[in-house]
């Protein structure tokens, strides 16, 4: 009896002209028919736009070109960061870099496939986030400081690394190759690295390092120089050197936002200090490290870099004045007045522009330059001279930079009247 009268009810009600036009009478049986299995798709959440989740993280691949190097008393070891997974599928993400390190006692060799031992040690775990500061274009570079007591405790032995990569706490990668360092301690960093500027060079000069991180330092088998170039600065350059102690740089300079950092090249080995270096032009700045290197019988080790010392060289320095001026009368004939012919020795520099001759006549204290452009040949023909007078002549070299150099010594000569013979001096 409630279900009828409960029917009659829903009749009468979308029965009504309005409810017929909307299709109600028909919905109501479809709603009832369809609300429970809506009602269980969206608990059970069937249907759910999208790609199904990932049911297992991916194993990376076992990274197979680790390779270490020692620079001062740091171990700095390279690979390249696996881009997939053993499946062979992409990486989504960057992984998590775990490296682990162990000393072995020394057999003179550097990689190895071989087994890493029981108690290697974990170095370092660097989280997915701090991956992107260690590397460069997929290349990834971690910089193992050793301690005094890593050369203290270990006489003989070699460090000895391998890498593994995750991308989940219970999925990790194989292990990498193993790769062996032999080690021993470096000399300290030089710390006094002066640099003059001269005419011909820029010297540079330092102390000796005398220390280790556990000794006496043994002797020095050479001393590697390391050069970058710039422009200078627009304002405050000076012709002196400008020497800074700051943290040492195995590549290149601290710059600006908006200026590259120059890089540095090997420019040459030397023996001791000092060091001249004979490459340089004017109106450029330089900057400049040495690195000492000891030998431990087939083991040569390079320091970490020294303090740098830069220097602006500017080209404020005099050219050599002229030497061996000579000043011939050429005597009047029928056709031509009389004439000196003025001839000096090339300047030795090798940046000078052009010469300037100056004159001046009998004892008196003013002169003329008769050059109005530079002379680009060390020779001039003074036509402008008159019977009865005496000349005294001398010449100034100019380099590329402006600088005009001092006084050639004089030499005089004068233009005697008719029938007179000529003097020079």
């Amino acid at each position: 009896m409630h279900d009828v009268a409960h029917r009659s009810i829903l009749n009468r009600r979308y029965s009504t002209p309005r409810a017929k036009s909307l299709g109600l009478r028909r919905a109501v049986p479809i709603f009832y028919f369809l609300f429970p299995i809506f009602l269980f798709c969206l608990v059970a959440g069937c249907g759910a736009p999208g790609e199904p989740a990932e049911r297992k993280s991916p194993i990376p691949v076992a990274v197979t070109d680790l390779a270490a190097s020692q620079q001062g008393d740091d171990v700095i070891l390279t690979f390249t960061l696996p881009k997939e997974s053993i499946e062979r599928k992409p990486l989504k993400a960057l992984p998590t870099v775990e490296i682990y390190r162990f000393f072995t006692p020394h057999t003179g060799a550097s990689n190895s496939l071989a087994p890493p031992a029981r108690d290697a040690a974990l170095l370092v775990t660097i989280p997915p986030e701090m991956v992107g500061h260690f590397a460069n274009r997929e290349q990834f570079r971690y910089v193992d400081s050793l301690i005094a007591e890593n050369f203290s405790q270990n006489r003989g032995n070699d460090a000895a690394y391998f890498v593994r990569t995750r991308t989940s706490s219970k999925k990790v990668s194989a292990d990498s190759n193993l790769v062996v360092q032999a080690i021993q301690p470096a000399a300290d960093p030089i710390s006094d690295l002066k640099a003059e500027v001269t005419r011909a060079a820029i010297v540079l000069t330092w102390s000796p390092p005398q220390r280790t991180l556990v000794g006496a330092a043994p002797p020095i088998a050479t001393y590697s120089v390391f050069r970058a170039e710039s422009d200078p600065p627009q304002a405050g350059s000076t012709n002196t050197k400008i020497a800074t102690n700051t943290a040492p740089t195995t590549a290149k300079v601290a710059s600006t936002d908006t200026e590259p950092a120059p890089l540095f090249t090997h420019l040459a080995d030397t023996p001791t200090p000092p060091f001249q270096d004979l490459q340089i032009q004017f109106g450029k700045q330089y900057i400049y490290s040495v690195r000492s290197v000891v030998q431990y019988d087939q083991l040569r080790i390079e320091s970490a870099d020294s303090n740098l010392a830069t220097v602006v060289r500017l080209d404020s320095f005099l050219p050599t004045a002229p030497e061996d001026l000579i000043a011939a009368l050429i005597p009047a004939d029928d056709h031509n007045a009389a004439y000196f012919d003025l001839s000096w020795s090339i300047s030795p520099d090798n940046d000078i522009a052009g010469y300037n001759i100056y004159r001046k006549e009998g004892t008196g204290t003013g002169r003329t330059k008769l050059n109005t452009a530079l002379l680009l040949t060390p020779a001039f023909r003074d036509m402008n001279v008159f019977p009865g007078r005496l000349y005294v002549y001398v010449v100034t070299a100019v380099n590329r930079a402006g600088n005009e150099s001092p006084d050639s010594a004089p030499v005089s000569g004068n233009v005697p009247e008719a029938g007179t013979p000529a003097e020079s001096h």
